[in-house]
């Protein structure tokens, strides 16, 4: 894969610099290959570094712009007269002709005043961009390699339990590994990452020279799910033992499909129990509590009655975030079985 001009750029600046770390860090060097980022540890600790540099300075930039002494935003905005002050002003100068002095700033008013930064942003910004942001970058660079190895982990286990069933069924019709890991490679829209995992096996044995079973040991180092890795063990061992790859598919589509039926039982019972509380939050509380605000209001003696402010934040912010909510969560559980 041609590197990108970022990565380009971020390699010839730091790339020989962090080559000995890089490469010495095995984690990351697992993560990548796990991950499928098709780029040296190297590039990738620059990429994580310049980056970094680069939204320190940006953040930098920020900071100076705003809160640099008498040309910052902060004291541009702090030299603006505060409106509030024109009208008391108008009106000391109309009942006190005599002491307006034009020299004077604001024309001697006693009522003038600037309009004032709120003291919590002087604290809020200088923390979100002097710190924040730039740390959160790094952590977000530096693990995002350990993501993509987890979120491929989570797609192979996935698409696994029919992939396996598939190579059963490959298997009974006297299909060899090879051809076999070769069909996998050639449907990667129906089996998604294992199709990668087999293409990888098929260029080893065809391309590269290697032998099944080296190959196969070498796509055990890739496999980013325990599930993968125990699935090409397995082979290994079946085939150096001389068993039956018929027999060992069929076991091994049979486990898997038992875990994908445990796993999206749980699916549908954590779904169960998010209609269950749609149900009590987003539809009968806010029914309850329209009423009992109310029965309060209504008999609290004092002839006091339902603001429209607070009825209005109820219907109308209150319970489309309740919705959106719950909306939300049930999204993000279907799209991790998203297929």
């Amino acid at each position: 894969m041609e590197l990108t001009a970022w990565q380009k750029i971020c390699h010839r600046i730091l790339g020989g610099m962090f080559k000995k770390k890089a490469r010495s860090d095995q984690e990351l060097s697992e993560n990548l290959v796990k991950g499928n980022v098709p780029i040296m540890p190297e590039v990738y600790l620059a990429q994580v570094f310049v980056t970094t540099v680069a939204v320190i300075i940006i953040c930098g930039m920020i900071l100076v712009g705003l809160f640099m002494p008498e040309i910052g935003l902060v004291a541009w905005y702090e030299a603006q007269p505060d409106e509030s002050s024109a009208l008391p002003c108008f009106e000391w100068e109309y009942w006190n002709p005599d002491l307006v002095d034009a020299t004077l700033e604001s024309r001697g008013c006693p009522y003038f005043t600037y309009q004032a930064f709120p003291f919590f942003l002087k604290i809020i910004i200088p923390i979100l961009f002097g710190a924040i942001i730039p740390y959160g970058t790094f952590k977000g660079l530096k693990g995002a390699a350990k993501r993509s190895a987890v979120a491929r982990g989570n797609k192979l286990e996935k698409y696994l339990p029919y992939a396996a069933s598939y190579t059963a069924a490959m298997a009974a019709a006297n299909a060899t590994p090879h051809k076999i890991f070769k069909s996998l490679a050639l449907n990667e829209d129906i089996y998604g990452e294992i199709a990668y995992d087999s293409a990888m096996i098929y260029r080893d044995v065809t391309l590269l020279g290697y032998d099944l079973l080296t190959a196969m040991k070498m796509s055990v180092d890739r496999a980013a799910s325990p599930w993968m890795t125990e699935f090409f063990q397995g082979m290994v061992g079946t085939l150096t033992a001389g068993g039956s790859l018929k027999l060992y598919f069929l076991n091994r589509a049979e486990h898997y499909m038992r875990e994908n039926r445990t796993r999206l039982q749980e699916f549908l019972e954590s779904l169960a129990m998010l209609a269950e509380s749609y149900v009590v939050v987003a539809v009968a509380m806010p029914l309850f509590l329209i009423v009992m605000l109310v029965i309060m209001f209504w008999v609290s003696g004092a002839g006091a009655q339902m603001e429209e402010s607070t009825l209005y934040a109820v219907v109308m912010v209150g319970l489309p975030m309740i919705h959106a909510m719950f909306a939300f969560l049930v999204w993000s559980s279907s799209e991790e079985q998203k297929m």
